[in-house]
């Protein structure tokens, strides 16, 4: 029989995370390469990924840092491509590369909220739909997209005055459950986490502006630490989750209890 901490470990699973050079994406890798798995990290700044990478071998653990543009199908299909040669299989997929643009609504630039939106959203579906391919001919697999809180609802601009990443992240929420109950009968599950505040280089300019009332919305009273986000993702990949799917669980200090 096996125990409920064994549920917990992937030793064996071969887990690719975008936008895994830093911040968010790199905790998760973290955690993955602790507890078993080969972590394979993908953004377009290579440098950060190979560091990483790096990294994480130095632990003890397999990784491989690759070059990835989530917006280009052609990079996207070239580098599922290449895991798949050189691990033979995908077990997990973190989609957490993202981007944001500050702007009032009002005045919010065509242009950046086309980056945002095919960033976040259409880059998810992407990866998504890609790696769908390859766990649909194995034996399934699991998808954890890194949603927001900010894609849950209105947030004031005091707060966060970002438009295309509130739209792009509540779209993620909504894909998520879609493509799980589309791929459930695969085998696919496909689940996602909705942080609150955690101090990134994405989210850097934000918290030295607005910090204050950022925190004062926050019942724990504090931001994410390099830790907070860990368990969330470890379950989700992990065996622990194997009648989870389609569900969104916030990590947020209480934010959206309120």
């Amino acid at each position: 029989m096996v125990s409920v901490l064994d549920r917990f470990r992937l030793d064996g699973k071969i887990a690719l995370i975008t936008g895994g050079g830093r911040g968010l994406g790199l905790q998760i890798a973290r955690a993955y390469q602790a507890i078993g798995a080969t972590v394979v990290l993908g953004s377009r700044r290579l440098s950060a990924c190979e560091e990483s990478a790096r990294e994480l071998q130095e632990r003890g653990g397999r990784a491989l840092g690759l070059e990835l543009d989530v917006t280009d199908e052609g990079s996207v299909k070239d580098v599922v491509k290449r895991v798949v040669s050189e691990f033979g299989k995908i077990d997990i997929l973190v989609n957490n590369s993202g981007a944001s643009w500050g702007a009032p609504a009002l005045e919010m630039p065509l242009d950046a909220w086309k980056k945002v939106i095919d960033t976040n959203l259409t880059g998810t579906f992407l990866m998504s739909q890609a790696v769908a391919r390859v766990m649909k001919d194995g034996n399934g697999g699991k998808i954890i997209n890194i949603a927001s809180v900010a894609g849950l609802r209105g947030t004031d601009p005091e707060g966060l005055d970002a438009v295309p990443y509130n739209a792009s992240k509540g779209g993620i929420i909504t894909l998520t459950k879609d493509l799980a109950v589309k791929w459930a009968r695969y085998g696919i599950y496909v689940n996602a986490i909705a942080p609150g505040f955690f101090p990134t280089k994405m989210t850097k300019d934000v918290l030295a502006a607005r910090g204050d009332h950022i925190l004062s919305g926050i019942p724990l009273k504090r931001y994410g630490s390099d830790e907070d986000l860990q368990g969330a993702a470890v379950y989700f990949a992990s065996s622990a989750s194997d009648y989870t799917t389609g569900q969104i669980l916030c990590v947020d200090g209480g934010t959206t209890a309120r």
